[in-house]
């Protein structure tokens, strides 16, 4: 660990305590090394074994840029991850603080849940669908530490995957039970359409994310574990969030969640 990683991930830290963002840490990163990628692993496994060690308990991990026009955009070709806290997940329809976020924004997801372990070297559809216990509609808030969203590829996996928060619904439902590819989603704000998408958005189909994960994690020394969620990543575009907005996102075949946000304060 150099000193510059730990100043990275101090930083970082800080800026979540402080509810505080801070300027971009790309150029540090790439002065580390060669490989931007893995120093920005690095610096979220700092603050990672700085959570479990005050006591956080892991309970799964979440995929993020599966859009194809996402990843583009930051001249990627692969996705990213970061780790879920209990303290990030609420209950559908509980009242999140908005005091918890950081230029927060919603996005519609499915969420697995798993009842076995997926620690090979490498796995597939058949291993996930064996793995995978039931899946849910969920929301994440994401939320950046980083300023003004001014994000690159090692900002965001820096930062936790830009993590927030997230809320699952409540009627699990078994993966043969819904189209995974094909499911609609609609997210709402007040009643009003704020994202459209599908099962397709991700990835050509969350298979492919949870897959993609699951061998990323046996390489990483850290499979994932019975009872961990896996968040398989946007269905639709972002929405960013007002105090006192509640939305609704719909998911075909999965049902609904709900999240609901306090007013601002002072």
């Amino acid at each position: 660990m150099t000193d510059r990683l730990l100043q990275a991930a101090d930083a970082l830290w800080d800026a979540e305590c402080t509810r505080t963002p801070i300027a971009p840490l790309r150029d540090t990163i790439a002065a580390w090394g060669d490989d931007p990628v893995a120093a920005a692993y690095r610096i979220q496994s700092i603050n990672t074994q700085r959570k479990l060690a005050a006591g956080a308990r892991s309970v799964g991990r979440k995929i993020g840029l599966t859009s194809h026009a996402v990843q583009r955009q930051l001249g990627v070709d692969s996705p990213d991850f970061g780790m879920l806290f209990v303290d990030m997940a609420y209950g559908d329809g509980e009242e999140i603080p908005l005091a918890r976020t950081l230029q927060p924004k919603v996005e519609a997801e499915i969420a697995l849940v798993l009842e076995h372990p997926l620690a090979h070297a490498r796995h597939t559809y058949a291993d996930i669908l064996r793995a995978t216990a039931f899946a849910l509609p969920a929301i994440e808030i994401v939320g950046s530490r980083i300023a003004n969203w001014d994000i690159r590829l090692s900002d965001t996996i820096a930062d936790n995957a830009s993590s927030g928060l997230f809320v699952l619904g409540s009627r699990p439902v078994k993966l043969d039970a819904f189209d995974l590819v094909n499911c609609g989603m609609v997210m709402e704000r007040h009643g009003e359409q704020v994202s459209v998408g599908a099962g397709a958005a991700c990835l050509g189909n969350p298979l492919n994310a949870a897959v993609w994960l699951a061998d990323m994690m046996v390489r990483m020394g850290a499979p994932l574990q019975a009872g961990d969620v896996i968040l398989t990543g946007a269905l639709g575009p972002m929405a960013p969030v007002r105090g006192g907005d509640a939305f609704v996102a719909r998911v075909e075949g999965l049902g609904e969640v709900r999240a609901v946000f306090g007013k601002e304060t002072a």
